[in-house]
């Protein structure tokens, strides 16, 4: 979908939902240097996760993302730009629909 030169517009792309999911969904856009590019949203709700490597930048919404193995907490907002760690277990609780764009391993 995202090809050598061009640009998507992140904010307005329609997105499929997920199956396992029905707070989530996203389009995936293509590869870069061995990441996989994508627009990931969630709708306001809870929900928890065990992460990938992954960094990511808020462009719509807020949420609060809980880690309880280490009690510590991230706040988000437009143009946060986020680093998760692979094996993070997570408690997501979004209020309002957040959308991210972000980047992570190919595979």
């Amino acid at each position: 979908m995202l090809g050598a030169t061009g640009a998507v517009p992140a904010r307005g792309l329609p997105l499929e939902p997920s199956p396992d999911d029905p707070l989530t969904a996203l389009a995936e856009l293509g590869t870069f240097a061995g990441l996989e590019i994508g627009v990931w949203e969630m709708a306001p709700g809870a929900a928890t996760d065990v992460e990938a490597d992954e960094v990511f930048v808020v462009i719509a919404g807020r949420a609060r993302v809980d880690f309880p193995d280490t009690g510590r907490r991230l706040e988000l907002g437009v143009g946060d730009v986020v680093r998760l760690t692979a094996g993070d277990r997570t408690v997501w609780t979004v209020t309002d629909t957040l959308r991210k764009v972000y980047l992570t391993p190919a595979g």
